[in-house]
């Protein structure tokens, strides 16, 4: 007894860990996303231009994810976090000092914008060890009846990240570094959740009995067992479901600033609170989905699925007809309810339907299709600069699909009643071939 109760603490303390990481990473990334349209407009980089800094960083994201899953379960989950934190705050640190030199007219827009994508794609590159490591972790901890519960904490983490991350963000504008000023700040505090995770984070893992991991050769998702994992018809599904409906939101986020700026018809810095105000918004349904919505009800992946699709239609029904911004802000928050809903709906079903040993190569193809998506954001923003309520009646398309596709597809249909081989206590592969993940 007195051993299952320090078991439980030390997981009640590694989750919090885990959990101020996500927050940290999250906040970064969405406090810097809402003041890039300001940014872009007053350095004088186009729109779609200032979408696109993300897409080599969500390439890399993509290509590296299985990478470093692999590599968690030969090394451990600690050090694939810590990597991944340290990836951010160099990145991070690096975005703020372009940026900086942007706002002080000191290189050709083009050339800040250049420098800013190459800053950016190391948070991709580096930066993405942490996710799958961090799924990795917490399925290592959990049965598979706490498996949804702790996905979606997981996911809150993200969301309270959304919350505080544009709130934080203008307190940050400060003289001499301006606009910059934020990015500075967040790199802060990676640093200081780095130190966290090296001191109190506990690694209880053991990889290959502490056996020297076999080399093998870079791991890419559409190579040797890499591509059958993607193959593989158990996640499949779960692939094709998350890659759309994250794609969606991405492009719903990217858009909303550039059309609160229009819609107002103010200055970029002075708009930004009013952007800040309706990512808010967003953030707190993402929340009420994530912690209260999902534990009161006791949804299931199924559940979470559907409703999650349907919820995103209608708010992107109520942005594309919005007349002015307060509809704007509700439909984006009624949008951002849906994909509370159907992020951990996707992933949570994904981890239930493989095996243990398979967990860390999920995580690693999911957190693949998160960083995949981004790329299609600048499209849509070109497409709002032709035909401003496009991208979010294209969006209700695609959702309302992807409804459909949960309520009909075979494995998103039966996934509540999944019956794994056995508890995920021990996520680890079991690679053989040189090309595997």
């Amino acid at each position: 007894m007195t051993g299952e109760t320090s078991e439980v603490r030390t997981n009640r303390g590694a989750f919090a860990i885990l959990f101020g990481v996500s927050v940290a990473t999250a906040l970064g990334n969405t406090g810097m996303l809402s003041v890039l349209p300001a940014i872009g407009r007053q350095i004088g980089i186009p729109d779609a231009m200032v979408a696109a800094i993300f897409s080599l960083s969500a390439v890399l994201w993509a290509v590296t994810s299985p990478f470093w899953a692999r590599q968690s379960d030969l090394r451990g989950r600690k050090p694939l976090i810590m990597l991944g934190l340290a990836g951010f705050c160099v990145s991070m640190t690096l975005c703020a000092i372009v940026v900086s030199a942007g706002l002080h007219h000191l290189a050709p827009p083009m050339v800040i914008f250049v420098l800013f994508l190459l800053c950016r794609a190391l948070f991709g590159g580096v930066g993405s060890a942490a996710n799958p490591a961090t799924q990795a972790y917490m399925a290592d901890r959990t049965s598979r009846e706490e498996r949804t519960q702790s996905m979606a904490t997981l996911a809150g983490a993200f969301g309270l990240g959304t919350v505080v991350g544009p709130l934080l963000a203008p307190l940050f504008v400060l003289p001499g570094v301006g606009l910059a000023g934020p990015m500075f700040a967040f790199a802060l505090i990676a640093a200081i959740m780095l130190v966290v995770v090296h001191r109190g984070l506990p690694e209880t893992f053991k990889p290959g009995r502490g056996d020297t991991p076999p080399r093998r050769r870079a791991a890419l998702p559409w190579r040797g067992e890499g591509a059958a994992l993607w193959r593989d018809p158990r996640l499949k599904p779960f692939l094709i479901y998350g890659f759309l409906v994250a794609a969606c939101q991405t492009a719903q986020t990217q858009t909303l600033g550039f059309l609160i700026i229009d819609k107002l018809g103010l200055p970029p810095v002075k708009a930004q609170s009013f952007i800040t105000l309706a990512m808010a918004a967003g953030a707190v349904a993402g929340l009420l989905a994530q912690w209260g919505l999902i534990r009161m009800f006791r949804m299931g992946p199924r559940e979470l699925l559907r409703w999650g699709a349907a919820a995103a239609v209608l708010g992107n029904v109520v942005v594309a007809l919005a007349p002015d911004y307060a509809g704007v802000a509700i439909g984006y928050a009624i949008a951002c309810l849906g994909y509370g809903f159907a992020r951990p709906g996707f992933t949570a079903g994904a981890s239930l339907s493989v095996s243990a040993k398979e967990q860390a190569g999920a995580a690693g193809a999911i957190a693949a299709i998160n960083g995949l998506n981004v790329v299609v954001a600048p499209l849509f923003v070109l497409l709002y600069e032709q035909i401003g309520w496009a991208p979010f009646a294209l969006n209700a398309l695609i959702l309302a699909a992807m409804l459909a596709y949960a309520v009909r597809q075979t494995v998103l249909r039966s996934v509540s009643q999944a019956s794994p081989e056995r508890e995920a206590t021990i996520a680890g592969l079991e690679r053989s071939d040189e090309g595997g993940v």
